[in-house]
């Protein structure tokens, strides 16, 4: 496991190390250890995965405070265009980064509080990944509407729910997030 980069404050790209062989392929995708010796603190209290066919655009989620939580995301199988958008009070308010995530070279997000994340599936069938400091609390599980703040997602014809259809878009968010 090593950091690539930081795509955001506190938002890291890590890329995995993968293990080939005649069986298959193995890959270590979380060390307590390398998150310790980094600074990073992340404790997980659930783990989610999604499926998406191609063109599906999930996004752009998070939940608010007092139950915000950091992510770690990866692609275990297919490919995405992964997004985050800033949300929090400072000099990087609104920034949004992207990168394609894909499961043959294996590497993780870390997202911090405050950060929405999104994607859209490049390929038939994406599997995605999230591991969460906090547990899901549907009443502060909200999110910005995919395409109201500037991000050209190169998408002709989403694939979205009617729940992140009616998120409200990024001008009408009031961030409650401190950097």
């Amino acid at each position: 496991m090593e950091i690539v980069n930081e795509l955001l404050q506190g938002a890291w790209l890590l890329q995995l190390d993968k293990f080939n062989d005649q069986r298959g392929l193995f890959v270590k995708t979380f060390s307590h250890s390398f998150f310790n010796k980094h600074a990073i603190s992340f404790d997980f209290s659930e783990e989610f995965y999604s499926i998406s066919k191609k063109d599906v655009i999930r996004g752009m989620h998070f939940q608010t405070p007092p139950f915000h939580h950091e992510k770690l995301v990866y692609c275990a199988a297919g490919a995405v265009l992964d997004v985050l958008l800033d949300l929090r009070s400072g000099p990087d308010y609104g920034r949004t980064v992207s990168l394609e995530l894909i499961a043959d070279n294996p590497s993780l997000l870390y997202i911090p509080k405050g950060v929405a994340h999104g994607f859209c599936s490049l390929t038939e069938e994406s599997l995605m990944i999230y591991k969460t400091s906090t547990e899901h609390v549907p009443a502060h599980d909200v999110g910005i509407r995919w395409d109201s703040f500037g991000f050209d997602w190169k998408c002709t014809s989403p694939i979205l729910s009617e729940r992140d259809l009616g998120h409200p878009s990024f001008s009408d968010f009031e961030t409650s997030f401190i950097l």
